[in-house]
């Protein structure tokens, strides 16, 4: 019995901690479920423990129930920490002064839940776009979400503000997420094994009515389709997002250009642009990189003899633009990921830039000896950080 409640006042000393760093670090985007009635939770779980402690009389045993008493205090103290540190930072970004704030802004593009909050964001030129899905649609209609984003675009025209980005992930298969209320299609993959000139057809009709719906939406770039090859890796059990070798179109790269280029094109047709992804390619890593670092270390020409060729191909047969992934490219740039490597950025020419009638830039960066272009920065350096910004 005495082992018992040993272990249990372990248990309460673990989870006090537990309360305390998960409190000073409520806004990590991991512990983004704590934000709202998360945050009322915690906070009302650890005075309720810290007055449980108090009436069982931990306050009179010694230096050591007192510092347990107060450990279930400090949850409270650091998540109003959290939160003034927040606020402050919050105002100061807010009152930055206008060049920089458009300078900054139009590296961004993020997702959001409050709409009187991203409106702000919109009309300063804090941001450059925003990214919907499922949260914005859920438990709402269409119609709703057509509304925010003209309102959103309205807001910009009256600041002088160029038109925002407007980007969703509707790959088709298990990457829909804007469906329902938008038509859920079957994976591009679906369509590989059909004949050259079937499956060309039937991939820019797909492309065609994702575009015509995101385009009555507003939305003006679809983050799709997908262009790594697929692979024979073993499954890992901690990859819950990437999920290539589900979302890949096939292992041929003559056969995912093909069907990638259709697509793009069925979309461009419809007004919605397109980002190929995901640069320097995914198809032979395992690791999960929305969470974890990933290393590529196949030769260049190697890639290029087979990764590369769908990226190629596409780009030189379209006006898709170029997402690139959180992939270390070990022969370039061993310590940092591709989207955050000066060496594999640097790399990308910047030629004269023009609007397309979609508000996208209609002429991208090229990827010297490639023929590749780099899609606009507001875009390839913050897409897979997205789920994570509200």
């Amino acid at each position: 019995m005495q082992s018992l409640k040993r272990i249990g006042l372990i248990l309460v000393w673990l989870a006090g901690i537990a309360f305390v760093v998960a409190a000073a670090n409520k806004n990590d985007p991991y512990l983004i479920s704590l934000r709202g009635t998360g945050n009322v939770a915690l906070a009302t779980a650890s005075v309720t423990a810290a007055v449980l402690l108090i009436r069982r009389g931990y306050w009179r045993r010694g230096v050591a129930g007192r510092a347990l008493i107060l450990l279930w205090c400090v949850p409270l103290l650091s998540m109003l920490g959290a939160h003034a540190a927040f606020e402050w930072l919050k105002q100061r970004v807010l009152r930055a002064g206008a060049a920089q704030v458009r300078s900054l802004g139009k590296h961004f593009i993020v997702g959001y839940s409050s709409f009187p909050e991203v409106s702000v964001l919109a009309e300063k030129g804090l941001i450059s776009g925003v990214y919907i899905t499922k949260h914005n649609v859920a438990g709402s209609s269409a119609t709703r979400l057509k509304e925010e984003i003209s309102a959103l675009q309205a807001k910009r025209r009256a600041a002088g503000l160029p038109p925002m980005i407007v980007a969703a992930d509707q790959e088709g298969g298990i990457v829909s997420h804007l469906a329902p209320p938008l038509t859920k299609l079957p994976a591009l993959s679906t369509l590989a094994s059909l004949a050259p000139d079937v499956r060309a057809e039937k991939a820019e009709a797909f492309g065609r009515t994702h575009g015509q719906e995101l385009a009555a939406l507003g939305v003006t770039l679809n983050l799709a389709p997908v262009l790594d090859l697929r692979r024979e890796l073993k499954r890992n059990r901690f990859d819950f997002n990437t999920l290539i070798g589900q979302r890949s179109i096939s292992d041929d790269p003559a056969v995912v250009a093909e069907i990638g280029r259709a697509y793009v094109n069925g979309l461009v047709a419809s007004g919605v642009g397109a980002a190929v992804k995901h640069f320097p390619g995914l198809g032979r890593v395992r690791s999960d990189t929305h969470h974890f670092s990933a290393n590529l270390n196949t030769p260049l020409d190697e890639l290029e003899a087979s990764d590369w060729i769908p990226f190629r191909k596409v780009l030189a047969g379209s006006k898709a633009q170029l997402m690139i992934g959180h992939v270390t490219l070990t022969s370039v740039d061993p310590d940092r990921a591709a989207s955050h490597s000066k060496p594999v950025v640097d790399g990308i020419k910047m030629p004269a830039r023009t609007t397309s009638r979609t508000g996208l830039p209609s002429a991208a960066p090229s990827l010297p000896g490639s023929g590749m272009r780099a899609c606009d920065p507001a875009v390839w350096t913050t897409t897979h950080s997205r789920r994570w910004l509200s």
